[in-house]
C-alpha cells in the first residue's frame, strides 16, 4: 500500500483510499508493537522539531520510530533553536534535511507546516501548527472511532468545547467528510462556535450538523468528543477564565448512555475523573492508538520515498 502524498500538512489533502490504507496499516502495527516491534526502519532518522509544548504527540512519534528500529533527533522550543536568532522556517528545514530521513514539526504559527513542506526534500509531517491543523491527531481519532464503534460510516458525533480554535476538531471534521452519513452535533458557547470554514465544508459534503450551547443536547451520539478551552489561544485571560469550565462531563451525564467518550488530551477539568472508570471512556486508549497510527504513517511515508 502507498499514500498519495509525500508531506502531510492537512487532513484536507487525504483521500478515502489514504485513510483506509493508514487505518489498515495501523492495525498491523498494533500487532508489531505488541510483539516487541521490528527493525523495518533501522538506519532511518526522524527529526522531531517541537517549538510548542507537547507530551503525547512528541513521545508517541518517538516511540513509534523506536518500535520500528529507527532513531530520533530532537529540537525543543523556539528559544533553544536558530529560529530564536531569526532563521526562517524554510532555512531550518533545509538544514534538517541534511540530518534526517523524515521530519515531524510542531510550531505555534498557523501556516508554518506549509512553509516547511514547501522546501523539504524528505517527508514532512505537521504535528500541529498553532490554531491550524493537527492531521495525525485526527487520524488516530479516526482509528479510535473505528476500533471502539466498529465503523465510521453512519456514526453520530458530538464535539464539545473550544470548537473555534480547536485544531483537533477541525482536522477530524475534514476527515469525517470522507465518510458516509456522519451526523454532527456541535456544543459550544457563542464565543467558541465551529468556524465557517468547517461548517461550509460539511455543507459541501452534504453532511448534517446541529449547533447548540447545551451539553445535554449531544449526549446520545455514538461518539462524544470533548475538548479543553485552550488558554494559549486567548489574548484576554479573563475571557479564558470565564469560559474554561463552561462544560464539565460527569459520570451522571453518561448514565444509560452508550457513546464512546474521547478527548485529545490534556484535560484541565472538562471531564470529571469519575468518568475514567466507565467502559465507554476511551481517551487513554485513544492516546495509545497514536503510537500505532504514527508507526503506520512513518513506515508508509518512508517506504513511499
Amino acid at each position: 500500500m502507498s499514500l498519495s502524498f509525500q508531506h502531510l500538512t492537512s487532513t484536507k489533502q487525504l483521500s478515502r483510499a489514504d485513510t483506509d490504507a493508514l487505518l489498515e496499516t495501523a492495525e498491523k502495527m498494533e500487532k508489531v508493537e505488541n510483539s516487541g516491534g521490528d527493525e523495518s526502519l533501522k538506519g532511518k532518522v526522524l527529526a522531531c522539531l517541537f517549538y510548542e509544548p507537547s507530551t503525547r504527540t512528541r513521545l508517541s512519534f518517538e516511540t513509534a520510530m523506536h518500535r520500528l528500529g529507527g532513531s530520533v533527533i530532537t529540537a525543543d522550543g523556539i528559544q533553544f533553536s536558530s529560529l530564536y536568532k531569526g532563521e526562517t522556517i524554510e532555512d531550518t528545514i533545509t538544514v534538517i534535511n541534511q540530518y534526517a530521513d523524515i521530519i515531524a514539526m510542531r510550531h505555534p504559527d498557523a501556516g508554518s507546516a506549509d512553509k516547511a513542506a514547501s522546501v523539504s526534500e524528505v517527508p514532512f509531517i505537521n504535528a500541529g501548527d498553532g490554531p491550524g491543523q493537527h492531521p495525525t491527531q485526527a487520524l488516530l481519532d479516526l482509528y479510535t472511532i473505528q476500533k471502539e464503534r466498529g465503523t465510521i460510516d453512519g456514526i453520530s458525533i458530538t464535539m464539545v468545547g473550544d470548537l473555534r480554535y480547536g485544531r483537533t476538531v477541525h482536522s477530524l471534521c475534514y476527515l469525517l467528510g470522507l465518510y458516509n452519513n456522519v451526523k454532527f452535533t456541535f456544543v459550544a458557547p457563542a464565543e467558541l462556535t465551529m468556524p465557517e470554514k468547517v461548517t461550509s465544508y460539511l455543507q459541501e459534503k452534504g453532511l448534517e450538523f446541529t449547533e447548540t450551547d447545551e451539553l445535554e443536547d449531544g449526549l446520545d451520539s455514538d461518539v462524544i468528543y470533548i475538548t479543553r478551552v485552550q488558554k494559549e489561544r486567548f489574548a484576554d485571560q479573563s475571557e479564558y477564565e470565564r469560559l474554561k469550565l463552561k462544560y464539565v462531563l460527569t459520570a451522571d451525564h453518561l448514565k444509560g448512555k452508550k457513546g464512546t467518550v474521547m478527548h485529545p488530551l490534556p484535560r484541565v477539568g472538562e471531564i470529571d475523573t469519575l468518568v475514567d472508570a466507565l467502559p465507554t471512556a476511551a481517551y487513554f486508549r485513544q492516546a495509545k492508538n497514536g503510537v500505532y497510527l504514527r508507526m503506520a504513517l512513518l513506515s508508509m511515508l518512508l517506504n513511499n520515498s
